[in-house]
């Protein structure tokens, strides 16, 4: 089936795809600014400490888990209504938290949110891979860094008012997915395949040729990238409260503002792909993140942690598009689910290691060396890509 010449805003099953990319990052940050309140409420636990930080990328391990069979289905099964029930398991499991009453209650509940955002995002993106291609699909996979990020936004803002009356009510946010369904159940559609594409049966010529080393390139860096930055949703609240700010609604905007400003930058990924190609934008968006890990490093105050969030999320989004663009057009036809499936557990890998592996950095060097740290190799990493780019651009018969 070709791609539709309707503007991508106007197509419903697009706007439908983008609806959902908006619960994605809802299942794990919305409850950031209300961790420091879960900690003192479930205090009496031994391991409150680490359970409470566990529940944001908690998703991410069942995703990891889960998300490779969930690309096989996709291979084979009926994508629509994988995503649509994706979409109720979403709402009843992530609002759960409002009725349980123990953390490894709320934990478990958090592992079942991740099993239905394992079945959402990889059915979307092999969605958008059979549906969309060429610079249509660049743009999608744009808007839908930037769906995310406004799904991250309003819930992110919303729970930190939320937090203010009590960190429980933090979990009612998901119940939105509820509202979505009539519109998802009459809009989306699982597209006829393209006469020139395998059918699913036929795997075998897929199979020899494998899922291409681009997407196994993209997948390990995805996975670093990922880690890095989310410290922002995990470890950021914290190091905001050791400026005596214990406003969850002020750690909320903070929190809001990163994801806002990653949504509006992602917006213009097709065409600042156009001007800068996939290894400018790497060493736009991993500069653009260095900046910011370095101005929260060196901040004093809110302000200058508002600041270097929102670098963060600029760089981030600036990024995160392109390891989908590589990573797709690497996969074979028949295997896409299961590519995205690999990519899927790519993000996810890279939230679960993130508290476990900055909470020793932490404790060693405080929350301004962590953030130095990272600040360093993502420099290294954005001069890595620069160079790359010039040499595309003045030694082209190398590249």
């Amino acid at each position: 089936m070709s791609a539709p010449t309707s503007p991508l805003l106007s197509d419903r099953f697009a706007v439908a795809l983008l609806m959902t990319a908006t619960l994605t990052t809802m299942a794990n940050a919305a409850i950031s600014p209300a961790l420091p309140g879960l900690e003192a409420r479930f205090a009496a636990h031994p391991n409150a400490a680490l359970l409470t930080r566990m529940l944001v990328p908690a998703p991410s391990l069942a995703v990891v888990l889960f998300a490779g069979c969930a690309g096989m289905l996709a291979d084979r099964a009926d994508k629509r209504s994988m995503l649509l029930w994706g979409v109720v398991l979403f709402a009843v499991a992530g609002s759960a938290g409002l009725v349980l009453s123990s953390l490894p209650a709320i934990l478990i509940s958090r592992l079942a949110l991740g099993i239905a955002v394992a079945l959402i995002i990889t059915s979307q993106t092999a969605l958008i891979a059979d549906y969309f291609e060429g610079p249509k699909r660049s743009r999608l996979l744009g808007l839908q860094i930037s769906a995310r990020n406004i799904g991250g936004f309003v819930s992110i803002t919303l729970a930190g008012f939320l937090a203010l009356i009590s960190p429980i009510h933090v979990f009612a946010i998901h119940a939105v997915a509820l509202l979505m369904l009539p519109y998802l159940w009459s809009a989306l559609h699982d597209p006829h395949r393209r006469a020139a594409d395998p059918v699913p049966s036929a795997l075998g010529d897929a199979s020899k040729s494998g899922l291409g080393a681009g997407l196994w390139a993209m997948a390990a860096l995805q996975f670093l990238t990922t880690l890095f930055f989310f410290t922002m949703p995990t470890q950021l609240p914290f190091f905001i409260a050791t400026f005596d700010v214990t406003n969850t609604a002020l750690i909320g905007s903070v929190m809001g503002g990163l994801t806002l400003a990653g949504a509006l930058v992602a917006t213009r990924y097709g065409r600042l792909k156009t001007r800068f190609g996939h290894t400018g934008l790497f060493a736009l968006g991993f500069g653009l993140m260095a900046m910011g890990m370095l101005t929260l490093s060196r901040a004093s105050g809110l302000g200058g942690i508002f600041a270097g969030a929102i670098l963060v999320g600029l760089g981030f989004a600036t990024v995160s598009p392109n390891f989908n663009d590589i990573a797709l057009k690497s996969a074979p036809t028949a295997r896409r689910g299961r590519a995205a499936g690999i990519m899927t557990t790519s993000v996810f890998l890279g939230q679960i290691m993130s508290p476990l592996a900055t909470l020793p950095v932490i404790r060693s060097l405080n929350y301004l060396g962590l953030f130095l740290a990272i600040a360093t190799l993502l420099s290294v990493a954005a001069l890595i890509a620069l160079t790359r780019r010039l040499v595309e651009i003045y030694v082209p018969d190398r590249v």
